[in-house]
């Protein structure tokens, strides 16, 4: 048997962005290219997170690119003191670089940002056949351009603008070999969309799709009424059962608190009789389809708040015993949490881990729902009544599944 030539030499150092080009999948979804194009979005979002942005701007250009543009303070273009090189090349080029590390006691950039991973941009470029950043800041136009994550255009100095115009515009030609289809998913892209106007009160978004041989097609995103408006939206043409409750401006923990400053969530909620329920949940402003640790913090406020109402009001029949499920199966909700230190499931985000997201969404939620539910009655008792017969029916189930059990064992016995 042949031995394989092993030795120093056989051992293969990835730098840069090399590994995100090896393995594309261990850093975004490549189903298609429009998680790379979230990741430029997000950055965008956060600025308007941080007050610095009241307008985000997506643009589908006829070539197959797309273009992020938002009025934030722009991205830094001078000196890293460490690395040497330009902050904006640096973001682009380094898989862990960014704004979003720094976030003690709520300081630092980007306090309460979702990116926590530190390979959001660097991975669309890396992914990206092109990528041109134009930065409005300080009075200058700055512009660099990258291909397949290198630079191919150094940073340059376009020309003067006014001190008060700052910004950042990245364009991306999505590298269709990384994908299996080179197209966007519309339906996922509109929908983060609209979830970051609704997160980002006074905040505009705008959707631009050019067309070759027509007028362009614009949607525009602004909800003055927060969640509940959005939540409206997602039920559709489901009925709700009672008056949407929402906390759209968020519940922070006080200073005598186990958490940050700033931490907390807001709501919006209701229950159904019939129909699709549709949940949706955030944090900071990151969209978490497989929810988390959040969305059980909310779960166990709300079984807590109509848990207590039921006692209070001696509204529970002898012999049932309401659980949790029983509480949440018929509710709806929007839920968008802000964690100083968000722990994810994956490099895609798509759920939330970290241990104290439940305590702290809880803490803050609980006594809301229960005072909502107190000076709203007869909405109270309509949940408290869904509740129960949930737990009825349950419990029925539970009977019969026993009932078949000792029939099956009796008739072995009998044999």
């Amino acid at each position: 048997m042949t031995t394989p030539h092993y030795d120093e030499s056989s051992v293969t150092v990835l730098k840069g962005l090399e590994p995100v080009k090896e393995r594309p999948g261990m850093y975004t979804r490549t189903d298609s290219p429009t998680h790379i194009i979230e990741e430029v979005i997000d950055n965008a979002a956060d600025e308007a997170l941080g007050g610095y942005a009241d307008a985000i701007n997506v643009t589908l250009h006829t070539d197959g690119s797309v273009s992020v543009a938002d009025n934030g303070r722009g991205i830094p273009t001078g000196l890293h003191p460490s690395e040497h090189i330009a902050v904006v090349e640096l973001v682009f080029t380094q898989l862990h670089a960014g704004g979003k590390f720094n976030k003690k006691s709520g300081d630092g950039a980007y306090a309460f940002s979702g990116g926590l991973h530190g390979v959001g941009v660097s991975v669309t470029n890396a992914l990206s056949k092109r990528l041109e950043v134009m930065v409005h800041r300080e009075g200058k136009i700055h512009s660099m351009a990258f291909a397949g994550g290198n630079v191919v255009e150094p940073l340059q100095t376009m020309g003067k603008c006014p001190a008060k115009e700052t910004g950042t515009c990245v364009r991306v030609w999505p590298d269709a070999h990384y994908f299996e289809s080179s197209k966007l998913n519309m339906d996922e892209l509109v929908r983060v969309l609209r979830a970051k106007a609704v997160l980002l009160p006074g905040v505009k978004v705008t959707l631009t799709q050019e067309q070759t041989d027509a007028a362009s097609i614009n949607q525009t995103w602004h909800y003055p009424n927060g969640l509940s408006s959005y939540l409206l939206d997602l039920l559709a043409h489901a009925q709700a059962a009672v008056p949407i409750f929402a906390s759209d401006n968020y519940i922070h923990v006080g200073h005598d608190s186990d958490f940050s400053v700033g931490e907390g969530a807001s709501f919006a909620l209701t229950w159904l009789e019939d129909g699709y329920v549709a949940n949706e949940s955030y944090v900071n402003l990151i969209p978490t389809p497989l929810g988390g640790t959040h969305e059980a913090g909310l779960k166990q406020a709300v079984f807590h708040a109509v848990s207590n109402f039921i006692n209070h009001h001696n509204l529970l029949p002898r012999g049932v015993k309401v659980q949790s499920d029983d509480v949440f199966s018929k509710a709806a909700f929007v839920l968008s949490a802000r964690v100083l230190d968000p722990q994810f499931q994956g490099q895609t985000k798509d759920k939330l881990t970290n241990r104290d997201a439940m305590k702290l969404v809880a803490s803050v939620c609980t006594d809301p729902i229960e005072l909502w539910l107190n000076q709203n009655l007869d909405a109270g008792k309509k949940i408290a009544d869904l509740a129960i017969k949930q737990a009825q029916s349950r419990m029925r189930s539970v009977k019969k599944i026993d009932k078949k059990k000792g029939s099956g064992v009796a008739c072995y016995r009998a044999n």
